[in-house]
């Protein structure tokens, strides 16, 4: 039976809709430390999630309708407005939830796919990904001093755990935003100064090497094999893990825990993971310990990177 053609009446929505739907296959697998639809933490649980992830549809729609515009030549690459639009979407999503700060990394994360989805032509519900990145990092670099300051509004309306304090330009000094006004500091320089403590500012710093180059394919590789998304984002999420420490982890008990965690990781992995008994007796116990401290040691940061290379998958063309 041949393969049945989508009928796709609006380009955006569906880009919306695949961006959306990343969400909900990350927050629905059993990723140890994270919430999931059976645990979660204190006063944060998948129901945050889900509402989060509602929340955020549109606004992917509508930074898609920028990358649309774009491709056809009726706006600049200066003037997306994707500091806004990340703003507001985070604005959006703790109006519809009382859980904290659910995605905020995740829609750092997604948003810039979200444009570039919609500078790059569609063939039958799938998009080139080779020609997806490189729109990506056309987006990330043409952002301005505005996107910086927008982004510093989302952060400060996310209130994200362990933010701490940075040796420049930090989030909670009013000067920041007076020294980006004044030397036009824009958002892609902002996240140049943090990439070296935080995976987020990475993937934008780094044409998002660790989404493309590893987490992706990685799924790939473990869909191809097994055609478990359950298994395969559980098995991607932990070799993220182990060869990239979490930075929110870093963040909140710092670098030598983050690296504790992603030994763990490690082991789970040489012991089968989900594949033998041994590994999912060593993961029951991963997530349990991970779990003691609250959400201390939550690797949010790893779980940001699986649902962008979630929106890879879907975006290429996969559908559960």
């Amino acid at each position: 039976m041949r393969a049945r053609v989508p009928y796709i009446a609006d380009k955006a929505t569906y880009i919306g809709q695949c961006l959306e739907l990343a969400i909900l296959l990350e927050v629905s697998s059993d990723k140890p430390g994270n919430v999931n639809f059976v645990t979660g933490f204190n006063g944060t649980n998948h129901l945050h999630f889900l509402a989060s992830a509602v929340a955020a549809g549109p606004y992917f729609k509508k930074a898609a309708e920028r990358g649309i515009a774009i491709s056809e030549g009726r706006l600049d690459l200066s003037g997306i407005g994707l500091g806004q639009i990340i703003r507001d979407c985070i604005s959006e999503i703790s109006f519809w939830q009382s859980g904290g700060n659910t995605l905020l990394g995740t829609i750092l994360l997604l948003s810039p796919i979200a444009v570039a989805a919609g500078m790059t032509p569609m063939n039958g519900g799938s998009f080139n990904l080779q020609s997806l990145r490189q729109n990506i990092r056309k987006v990330v670099r043409s952002t301005t001093p505005e996107d910086a300051v927008a982004v510093y509004d989302a952060i400060k309306i996310a209130k994200p755990g362990g933010l701490g304090k940075a040796p420049d330009l930090d989030v909670n000094d009013p000067s920041s935003i007076e020294r980006i006004i004044k030397e036009q500091i824009s958002l892609i320089k902002v996240f140049e100064i943090a990439s070296n403590y935080d995976l987020i500012c990475y993937e934008w710093v780094n044409d998002y090497t660790v989404t493309f180059d590893f987490a992706y394919p990685s799924l790939m590789m473990e869909m191809n094999m097994v055609g478990d998304m359950n298994k395969a984002v559980i098995h991607t999420f932990l070799r993220v893990l182990a060869k990239h420490p979490d930075t929110f982890i870093a963040r909140k008990a710092g670098v030598q825990r983050a690296k504790e965690v992603s030994a763990m990781a490690i082991e789970v992995l040489k012991l089968g993971g989900l594949n033998t008994q041994e590994g999912k007796a060593k993961l029951q116990e991963m997530d349990a310990m991970l779990r003691r401290e609250s959400s201390l040691l939550n690797p949010g940061t790893t779980a940001d990177i699986i649902a962008a290379a979630l929106a890879l998958l879907i975006l290429s063309g996969y559908k559960p």
